[in-house]
C-alpha cells in the first residue's frame, strides 16, 4: 500500500537496500555463529584450568576489535542497554537454579554482606582509588562501588570441582544474587550525584542532584519494592503455571523466562530494583513444583550461557589493548585494595556475628571474584559523562581481568588447604520432570526421574521408597529396556522411574524421591521426621 505515490524507481531502490541487509545479514550471522562455536569449544578449556571462562570471551572481543581483526565497535550506550539486558537473563537463571533449603541458613548473612558489606567495600576501595591512583573523590566513590559486586558464574565455575560445605557455598550464591541490586544502585548515585538530569534511577526518583544523606532511604524503599515485585509476580507465576496445562512442554520454560523478564520490568517501572525483582522471582519459580523444572532450568541455563558469551565478547570489543596498558598499574593498586582490605574487613565484620570461624572467613575473601558486572557498570559512568571515567572503565577491566586470574586457579587448592571441602557422604540431588496428564484435567501428573551415580537411591527396593496412597512406580527402564517392577525390585543407579501421581499427593511424592536421594532407605525411620525425611527447619 506505500508504494503508491513513491517517485518512480524508488522502489528497485529499496529492493536493493533490502538486498544488501540481507547480506549484511548472512555475514552477521556467519560471524555469530563462528563466534558461539569457538566459545562453547573454549568451555571445555576453562573447565580444565579452572579459569572462568569469561576470560577467554572477553579474548575473543578483543580479537575480534579494532586493534585485532579490524571490528571498529565503540557504542558504549548500546552496549550499557545490552548489557543490563544480558544481566536480566543472567540474574534470572541465578534464581532458577538457587536451591533455596541451600541458601536459606545463610540469607541473613548473605544480606548484610550484601548491604553493609558492600558499603564497608565501596569506602575502603574509594580511599585506595582515591589516595593510590590520584582519582578525585566522586570518581573514586563510582570506582569503588562498581568492583563491589561478585559473580555467582566466576566463582562456581571454579568451585565446582571442589564442593563446598552448604553454609558456605550458599552464603557464597546468596550474596552474589543479592549484591548487584544495590551496587547498580549505588554505581548510578554516585554517577549522577552532583551532576543535573535525571540519569538512570528506575522510576525517575533519583535523579542528579539528590544528596548523600537521600541515597539510604531511597535504596531501602527501592530495594523493599524489587523485593515485593519479585515475590508477587514469583508467586502469582507459580499458581498460574501448576493449574494450567500447557500444550506443549516446550511452552514452559518460555513461560517461566517471560515471568523473571515481567518481573524486571514491572519492579523498574514501579520505582524499585528490577534486578533485585527478577532474582527474587527467579528464586521463587526455580523452588516450586512446576511442570518440566528440568527442561526450564536447562532453557534458561542456555540463555545464560549465550548472554554471557555476547556480553563479554561485546565488552571485548568496546575496549583497545593499547589503553588498557596504560591502567595496569592503577588497576594492580586498586585491586589489591578490594582483594587484600576491602573484602576481608568486610567478610570480617559482617560474618563474625553469624558465626563464621577465620578460616571460612579466608576462603569467602578469596571467594570474592568479579565478572561481567563490573564491567557492565563501568560503563553507567561513562555514559553519565563522569570525569575520568573512560580510565575507570579500563582500570576496572584490567582489575577483573588480572585478579580472576589470581584467584580463579588457586581457589580449589586454597579450600582444600583450609580443609573445607565439601561434605562427606552427601547424598545426591534428583531431578524428578513433572508433566500434568492432561485428559485428566490437571489432577494427575507423571513423573519421571533417573537415579544418578552416587545417588543413595541405589539399592533401595521399591517398597521401601514408601510413596503415599495416589502415587506408584509405574515403569522402570534399565539399559534401554523396560519393565513393571515388583515391591521387591532393587534400584540401581541409572534406572529411569516412570511415577503416576494424583494432583494432591505429588509435592509429597518429589519430597519423598528427594528424601531418599539424599539419605538413603532409612529416611523417615529417624524420630522426629515426616515420611520425607525432611526435619522441618533442618538443612540438608
Amino acid at each position: 500500500m506505500r508504494e503508491q505515490g513513491r517517485a518512480p524507481g524508488r522502489g528497485r531502490r529499496g529492493r536493493e537496500d533490502a538486498t544488501l541487509t540481507v547480506d549484511r545479514l548472512n555475514e552477521f550471522l556467519l560471524l555469530c555463529a563462528l563466534v558461539l562455536l569457538v566459545a562453547v569449544a573454549a568451555v571445555r578449556l576453562t573447565s580444565r584450568s579452572g579459569l572462568p571462562s569469561l576470560l577467554l570471551y572477553l579474548a575473543i572481543g578483543v580479537v575480534l576489535g579494532q586493534d585485532g581483526l579490524g571490528l571498529d565497535f565503540h557504542d558504549p550506550e548500546t552496549t550499557q542497554v545490552l548489557g543490563y539486558a544480558a544481566l536480566v537473563v543472567i540474574l534470572a537463571e541465578g534464581g532458577l537454579s538457587t536451591r533455596w533449603r541451600d541458601i536459606r541458613p545463610a540469607v541473613p548473612a548473605a544480606a548484610v554482606l550484601a548491604t553493609a558489606g558492600v558499603a564497608l567495600s565501596v569506602g575502603i576501595t574509594a580511599a585506595g582509588a582515591h589516595y593510590l591512583v590520584g582519582l578525585e573523590w566522586r570518581s573514586a566513590l563510582v570506582m569503588g562501588a562498581v568492583v563491589s559486586s561478585t559473580d555467582a558464574a566466576a566463582v562456581f565455575s571454579v568451585l565446582r570441582r571442589v564442593p563446598l560445605p552448604r553454609r558456605l557455598s550458599g552464603l557464597l550464591e546468596a550474596e552474589s544474587g543479592f549484591n548487584d541490586a544495590p551496587v547498580v544502585l549505588l554505581v548510578v548515585a554516585f554517577s549522577d550525584l552532583g551532576g543535573g538530569g535525571g540519569g538512570p534511577w528506575s522510576g525517575g526518583w533519583a535523579g542528579g542532584g539528590h544528596a548523600w544523606y537521600v541515597l539510604v532511604p531511597l535504596m531501602a524503599l527501592q530495594l523493599a519494592i524489587g523485593l515485593g515485585v519479585g515475590l508477587a509476580v514469583g508467586r502469582l507465576g507459580e499458581l498460574a503455571l501448576r493449574r494450567v496445562a500447557l500444550p506443549a512442554s516446550g511452552l514452559y520454560p518460555i513461560a517461566v523466562v517471560a515471568l523473571t523478564v515481567l518481573a524486571y520490568a514491572a519492579g523498574a517501572l514501579a520505582g524499585g530494583s528490577g534486578f533485585l525483582a527478577t532474582y527474587v522471582a527467579g528464586l521463587v519459580l526455580g523452588n516450586a513444583r512446576l511442570p518440566h523444572r528440568p527442561v526450564t532450568r536447562g532453557f534458561a541455563d542456555a540463555l545464560a550461557w549465550l548472554a554471557q558469551i555476547g556480553l563479554f565478547v561485546l565488552l571485548g570489543l568496546l575496549v583497545e589493548p593499547s589503553d588498557l596498558l596504560r591502567d595496569f598499574w592503577p588497576a594492580v593498586l586498586v585491586g589489591a585494595v578490594l582483594t587484600l582490605v576491602a573484602r576481608p574487613v568486610s567478610v570480617a565484620v559482617c560474618t563474625t556475628p553469624f558465626g563464621q570461624r577465620w578460616r571460612e572467613q579466608a576462603l569467602l575473601s578469596w571467594a570474592g571474584l568479579r565478572g561481567a558486572v563490573p564491567i557492565v557498570l563501568a560503563i553507567i559512568p561513562v555514559v553519565a559523562g563522569v570525569p575520568d571515567s573512560d580510565r575507570i572503565f579500563h582500570i576496572v577491566f584490567v582489575l577483573v581481568v588480572v585478579f580472576t586470574l589470581a584467584q580463579g586457579p588457586t581457589l580449589p587448592a586454597l579450600a582444600r588447604r583450609l580443609r573445607l571441602g565439601g561434605e562427606a557422604g552427601a547424598g545426591v540431588e534428583l531431578d524428578i520432570e513433572s508433566t500434568p496428564l492432561e485428559r485428566l484435567g490437571g489432577f494427575g501428573h507423571l513423573l519421571t526421574c533417573a537415579v544418578p551415580r552416587r545417588s543413595r537411591m541405589a539399592g533401595v527396593e521399591i517398597a521401601e521408597l514408601r510413596l503415599p496412597a495416589g502415587a506408584a512406580v509405574m515403569l522402570v527402564v534399565r539399559g534401554g529396556t523396560g519393565f513393571v517392577p515388583a515391591p521387591s525390585a532393587v534400584l540401581r543407579e541409572g534406572d529411569e522411574l516412570l511415577v503416576v501421581a494424583t494432583e494432591p499427593v505429588r509435592d509429597e511424592v518429589e519430597r519423598r524421591l528427594l528424601a531418599v536421594s539424599r539419605g538413603g532407605r532409612l529416611v523417615g525411620w529417624l524420630g522426629g521426621r515426616g515420611s520425607t525425611g525432611v526435619r522441618r527447619g533442618a538443612r540438608h
